[in-house]
């Protein structure tokens, strides 16, 4: 119970992280680290069995909320210094979990017709991405009024339910991002507010969908799903020259690997 409890804990850790994170999906994270179904399951099931879910998902819960208020200035920090470095952890870290990942696609049976939403959405993904950095020259002016924080609030959540898609790099387009950053790391309640009712609107009506979707089509979503993750992956990947660094890198790229390759069969074992 003590391993679940503290399990739920560092996964709500990394996704808060990863919300906030340059680059990195919060959803492609869950996706990676087995939770994302069970998410979207029960937030858009939310009043059936509440408080049994409450108690359940609280662990999970302060992990994220600590993930993003607690981790907001080292995040920032980290990859204004360290960024080809980070970024090639987060890469081993979520390839080495991409077995599993394969297997949870496959837990209702595999169809050859399930390669094209994984396609149609990998593609998309690395465009996304793609367009993203040809775009970053030219931000948007931030606006600062109630109704726009509740709408960056609400892109954090887009960012954090829909795998793929990086929250911070659509903030960083619209010029939003740094100040949120600092708003979230000082607990200023007139952008916490607004940006954290955004973020619950969007968190609801997304998982509801996304939940629908699983009922309906699991192999089709799934694929979907898995197509928008490894297109995250290697659509944050920067590249590779010869170097001490690079040196460094690869290994921290397979390091990562190899932890969450043994994590994940562990969790494999235990579920």
């Amino acid at each position: 119970m003590g391993y679940i409890l503290l399990s739920d804990f560092l996964k709500g850790l990394v996704i808060g992280i990863g919300a906030i994170a340059p680059g990195i999906s919060g959803g492609s994270l869950a996706v990676i680290l087995g939770i994302y179904e069970r998410i979207t399951g029960a937030i858009a099931n939310m009043f059936d069995d509440f408080w049994k879910k409450v108690k359940e998902f609280l662990p999970m819960a302060a992990g994220g909320v600590i993930g993003v208020v607690g981790f907001s200035n080292i995040v920032t920090f980290l990859f204004k210094n360290y960024e080809i470095e980070v970024k090639y952890l987060f890469i081993g870290l979520m390839a080495g979990t991409f077995p599993s990942l394969r297997r949870q696609a496959d837990k209702h049976g595999f169809k050859i017709i399930y390669l094209v939403p994984f396609v149609i959405t990998l593609a998309a993904a690395i465009w996304f991405a793609v367009s993203e950095n040809t775009e970053a020259g030219s931000s948007v002016v931030y606006r600062a009024d109630v109704i726009m924080l509740a709408v960056y609030g609400a892109i954090i959540g887009f960012g954090t339910i829909i795998p793929g898609i990086s929250a911070s790099f659509l903030l960083m387009y619209l010029g939003a991002y740094d100040i949120l950053m600092e708003g979230i790391s000082r607990l200023n309640p007139a952008i916490l507010i607004p940006a954290g009712l955004g973020f619950v609107v969007s968190i609801l009506a997304f998982s509801k969908l996304i939940n629908l979707l699983f009922k309906k089509a699991y192999g089709y979503t799934y694929y979907a799903v898995f197509g928008l993750t490894l297109g995250s992956v290697l659509a944050i990947f920067p590249g590779f020259e010869l170097g001490w660094r690079y040196l460094l890198c690869t290994l921290l790229l397979v390091a990562g690997f190899a932890l969450s390759l043994y994590l994940s069969r562990f969790e494999a074992k235990e579920s």
